[in-house]
């Protein structure tokens, strides 16, 4: 038997920001694997359009969360093809570590825009639609960062410990509903597009260490011994967004192998 099968998000409508590459794009993979119809949401379009050509049925949507405008048309996108909205996943973010002293401003601020700014306007527009029907549910793709501090990495705790607040208020806001809002935070993803071409060389830079020390402190740190997966995430994406989490909302799940336990 195929390990898809049985579709437990079958005719689901789903958003998935930050979505034309990496984590956002295995993400929608995963929906689309689950059955779910999926807008695939990205700043960039023409990424974005070859992820959505590969999907079952799916369409792709220009946005910049962290403007209002191009968001709301995001969400009445979703609707005007598919006629309704039942999941949205907030993934999209940026991360720009630095020291405290040497930050730029205007990046730090960019950091918000993005990554918690972003998140409400996303929330707030697939809120609007969801409230009429009575039902919807929201996952936030958070971080480890969102519960414990980062060295030399402040703005991206900052927006992530936001995050969390962000979820755990909206899950109390629209409850009545029966939209639950939930989030999800990952460990490092070691082998992602994002540390192997990024992360590996700012934080060596940052740290005075080299990129592959870098890899074993963050390895040392995990007590299952090996980094997140894309797939660890979807996995938990998936049962925050079906019937079987249908008694949880207001929580941010660690996806961390044990590196982080509150």
């Amino acid at each position: 038997m195929s390990e898809y099968t049985c579709k437990i998000l079958d005719g689901q409508v789903a958003i998935v920001t930050g979505a034309a590459q990496g984590l956002g794009e295995a993400l929608a993979r995963r929906l689309d694997k689950e059955g779910c119809k999926v807008v695939v949401a990205d700043l960039n379009i023409e990424a974005a359009q070859k992820v959505a050509d590969s999907l079952t049925d799916a369409i792709a949507v220009k946005v910049d969360v962290s403007n209002e405008e191009q968001v709301e048309a995001m969400v009445d996108a979703a609707v005007k093809k598919y006629g309704k909205l039942d999941l949205l996943v907030s993934n999209a973010a940026i991360l720009i570590s630095g020291a405290v002293v040497d930050f730029p401003a205007d990046k730090w601020r960019k950091m918000m825009d993005v990554n918690l700014y972003g998140y409400f306007l996303c929330a707030k527009a697939a809120a609007k639609v969801m409230i009429p029907n009575r039902k919807g549910n929201i996952i936030q793709i958070n971080s480890k960062s969102g519960k414990k501090g980062s060295y030399k990495n402040s703005a991206y705790a900052a927006s992530k410990f936001g995050g969390i607040g962000l979820t755990q208020s909206l899950a109390l806001e629209l409850a009545e509903y029966n939209i639950r809002v939930n989030a999800i935070c990952p460990g490092n993803l070691l082998d992602s597009p994002l540390w192997v071409n990024s992360l590996y060389e700012q934080y060596a830079r940052n740290q005075g260490i080299t990129p592959e020390e870098v890899r074993q402190k963050y390895l040392s740190q995990v007590p299952l011994g090996r980094g997140c997966t894309y797939a660890d995430v979807a996995n938990v994406m998936v049962f925050l967004a079906s019937e079987q989490s249908s008694y949880m909302t207001g929580q941010a799940i660690n996806v961390t192998g044990g590196q982080e336990m509150r």
